[in-house]
């Protein structure tokens, strides 16, 4: 299994800056695809974005493409969700979520591991 936790969120001004962290524990984390998804308030928890195990292969959201920027850095075991030009409709909780499998998938349900989320709020 992999423990995975969430900091970094907050609250700032639309067309400001957030970096969110994910710190894995556990079993290596260079094995599992991972996943940013995020979740207002009466709506379905989304992908924001995923990354291959080594990687090289990313995916955006239309919602964020340009904006948001996915990384990883395998040997601290620490997944990165770089926010630019925060908009008012990004507020949600942000959650990161790892699949035990190299390729990451669009879909919730492939996601085998969730941390507990960090709240992102932007204002207008």
């Amino acid at each position: 299994q992999v423990q995975l936790v969430e900091s970094g969120g907050g609250l700032v001004q639309a067309g400001g800056s957030l970096r969110l962290s994910c710190a894995a524990s556990g079993r290596t984390f260079s094995r599992y695809a991972m996943g940013w998804f995020r979740q207002a308030p009466g709506k379905e928890r989304e992908l924001v974005a995923s990354i291959s195990t080594g990687g090289l292969s990313t995916y955006y959201a239309d919602s964020v493409k340009g904006r948001f920027t996915i990384s990883r850095d395998n040997a601290k075991g620490t997944l990165y969700l770089q926010m630019n030009s925060l908009k008012p409709e990004d507020t949600a909780a942000y959650y990161c979520a790892a699949r035990d499998l190299a390729r990451p998938s669009l879909e919730v349900k492939q996601y085998n591991y969730w941390g507990q989320g960090t709240q992102v709020t932007v204002s207008s």
